[in-house]
């Protein structure tokens, strides 16, 4: 019952804030983005197929929450289009929501949505603010701006954490028996300029921060200590990245593929604690199968490794600390840590009802992570569980996502997010 009240009050609290998520969650896939050519002539064919693909979908009476609510309500709303310009327009809305890390969290949310320019895609900036059961609270702010003629995109995440969180040591062999409570604060600032090369590859470069402090730990059994205690580890470098998209919908893709690679370069002159380099490389690939269906199998690769230095251990690659927080599920975020990270999972995706209102999805996952760096990688620890998805929009084909995993040792919970996981 405790479980099925949270989640009620996560679906109620969800409907108001339907129009801010869908926007918000993930970005909008670079296939379908304008790009002005130097003869001022602008041709989007992509987003001519984009366009004849939902008009196809719509045809089938593909339904959404807020279609239930119309015909509920006998409400007879006004169609709209999209009026976005170069004036901002701004959404408050509150939601609750549910993890294994937080258990049971309030968040407001709101963003702003604007244009730089009359043919530029929407440029936006997302914020909240959290406080969950735990004694957590979270404060993101995170950006994307579009240039005039969409060349550039400018990608921000800003946050800062109050955030009591357990760790159970480093590898992924670590005993979830041996658990060490640690509190900590945190402020992130990446900020990362991506320019449009050809087609759908894009490549930049941005300044990245990572500032924990007042750190501290109640464990009897202490990697944290053997790695090495500090309260406080700032990393601070520069980022080189590559980006190449051919995706239908960023959001829930139902083809295409994936690949961004981000190398990490952290330096004492611009006021680290340790001189470090990592790399993550994030490869996905949707295909539809059975052809001709809307059943999608999503396969991921995530590799998240440190080439030379020592990170501080709250810097080192973790369980559900990539950028989406979406590894692992099946383990409580910081279920496992280690200086390289090799993950992988795949996702079948198919439709309950005919309007496309329900859906399900079974997803199986394996990480393995190393312990220190200099040394091998443990043992692959499983992942695996069903999902129901509820569909919140039909154009934008963004799912509220009720996951419930389970893993080793007994680890098992339940995963809510908006838009699909990978």
């Amino acid at each position: 019952m405790k479980v099925f009240f949270r989640l009620s009050i996560f679906i109620i609290g969800i409907l108001f804030s339907k129009a801010l998520f869908a926007q918000q969650n993930k970005d909008v896939p670079i296939k379908t983005i304008p790009v002005k050519p130097k003869n001022g002539t602008l041709k989007d064919t992509a987003s001519i197929r984009d366009t004849l693909a939902i008009k196809k979908i719509l045809k089938k009476k593909q339904v959404d929450v807020a279609d239930l609510l119309t015909a509920f309500f006998n409400f007879n709303p006004t169609p709209k289009v999209d009026s976005v310009t170069s004036k901002p327009t701004f959404t408050v809305v509150p939601a609750i929501g549910y993890t294994l890390v937080s258990r049971f969290a309030v968040v407001v949310s709101g963003n702003m949505a604007f244009r730089t320019g009359p043919q530029s895609r929407i440029s936006t900036i997302v914020a909240s603010t959290s406080f969950t059961e735990n004694k957590q609270f979270t404060f993101p702010i995170e950006s994307s701006i579009w240039s005039r003629n969409n060349k550039y995109n400018f990608v921000g995440d800003t946050r800062f954490y109050k955030y009591p969180q357990s760790t159970y040591g480093l590898g992924s062999s670590s005993n979830i028996l041996h658990e060490d409570p640690m509190d900590y604060s945190y402020i992130r600032f990446y900020e990362t300029a991506l320019r449009h090369i050809t087609g759908n590859l894009y490549a930049g470069a941005g300044y990245i921060i990572d500032d924990h402090w007042d750190i501290t730990d109640k464990g009897a059994y202490n990697d944290y200590a053997a790695y090495g205690k500090s309260s406080n580890t700032i990393a601070s470098g520069f980022t080189l990245n590559v980006l190449l998209d051919s995706r239908d919908n960023a959001i829930n893709p139902y083809k295409g593929a994936y690949a961004a690679v981000q190398y990490r370069d952290n330096l004492d002159f611009l006021g680290s604690t340790g001189q470090w380099q990592s790399l993550t490389i994030d490869v996905r690939k949707y295909i539809n199968l059975p052809e001709g269906s809307d059943n999608v199998l999503a396969l991921w690769s995530f590799d998240w490794l440190t080439l030379t230095g020592k990170p501080g251990y709250l810097d080192l690659p973790s369980t559900q600390w990539d950028a989406f927080s979406a590894t692992g599920r099946g383990y409580i975020q910081g279920r496992f840590r280690g200086a390289d990270m090799v993950y992988a999972e795949g996702e079948y995706r198919y439709k309950l009802s005919d309007n496309g209102l329900i859906g399900g999805v079974f997803f199986l996952n394996a990480e393995s992570l190393s312990a220190a760096p200099g040394t091998k990688l443990q043992g692959i620890q499983p992942g695996y569980g069903p999902g129901l998805r509820i569909k919140l929009n039909t154009i934008s084909k963004t799912n509220i996502c009720i996951d419930y995993g389970f893993g080793r040792e007994g680890s098992h919970g339940l995963f809510i997010d908006v838009g699909e996981i990978f």
